[in-house]
């Protein structure tokens, strides 16, 4: 039997991390990528392929990927995107260029490199599209506008997608992780600082409580769970021959996901503001 082969983006740490390390031990061909080199050295002395990908360079993409496609003589049966970041504050306070940067990388490049990912899932007949998107990518939260949009963005994308795809052999699924161990918190630090001038807010005050939460607070939020959950149910979606088009991953995820088709907005905005 063929070994299947993936393209797993946001390896470095976390989500993409694990979600490598389990494929490669369910017995896939895992080609784990990273946007800066020296994490892609890290994987390959692991022993995994490792194609640098920066979704803000096209030419990265483009290069990594014809590495992927030179490796498996021009097939690809999946690919993951997950790379991805944050940059907390206030909508308010968060610059159109900031925003313009955040959809660089979690939105425009994920299409990218979808888009050139295709037309090889088309000549071979078959192929998965797996978004890792978040319980951000249909209930709102605040402090996290600039995030909360481009997960909005992807799941509008994918739906589309799912639905053109419909007949091609193609499937496209979005996994939806609540609260999940990674370093997500530690790298919006660099994003933060540079693009949100708290001291200047008009909620400079509020602003003490989101510093804790990103230079001093250690402890797992409520219902976290390990990465591990996730490449769980991306096995899943990998699996199934006939995956279903959203995976919830996590408490707060199934129980958003369930309050958001039962209540009136302003009847969730509520349950949200409460945390």
């Amino acid at each position: 039997m063929t070994q299947k082969s993936i393209l797993i983006t946001g390896c470095s740490s976390g989500i993409g991390l694990d979600a490598a390390h389990g494929l490669r031990a369910a017995g896939w061909r895992v080609f784990a990528s990273c946007r800066a080199q020296y994490d892609c050295d890290k994987r390959i002395a692991e022993g995994f392929e490792s194609p640098r990908i920066d979704y803000t360079d096209p030419k990265l993409i483009q290069k990594g990927l014809a590495e992927v496609l030179e490796a498996t003589g021009g097939t690809l049966d999946a690919l993951f995107n997950n790379g991805a970041y944050a940059c907390p504050g206030a909508v308010e306070d968060v610059p159109t260029d900031a925003l313009r940067a955040i959809f660089e990388t979690n939105v425009f490049g994920w299409h990218e490199l979808t888009r050139a990912v295709i037309p090889v899932m088309r000549q071979q007949g078959h192929g998965r599209i797996v978004q890792c998107s978040s319980i951000l990518g249909f209930v709102p939260y605040k402090w996290r506008g600039a995030y909360v949009s481009t997960k909005y963005a992807l799941e509008g994308l994918s739906d589309v997608l799912r639905l053109e795809m419909a007949e091609t052999g193609i499937k496209v699924v979005l996994i939806e992780p609540g609260p999940i161990t990674s370093k997500i918190r530690q790298n919006a630090i660099p994003h933060f600082e540079r693009w949100i001038d708290w001291q200047a807010s008009a909620r400079a005050q509020q602003y003490e409580t989101l510093r804790h939460r990103l230079y001093e607070e250690s402890e797992p939020d409520r219902f976290e769970l390990p990465a591990a959950a996730v490449t769980k149910v991306l096995l899943r979606a990998l699996n199934s021959p006939n995956p279903k088009p959203r995976y919830y991953v996590t408490t707060p995820t199934h129980a958003m996901g369930l309050l958001k088709r039962m209540l009136p907005s302003r009847a969730l905005d509520w349950i949200i503001s409460r945390g």
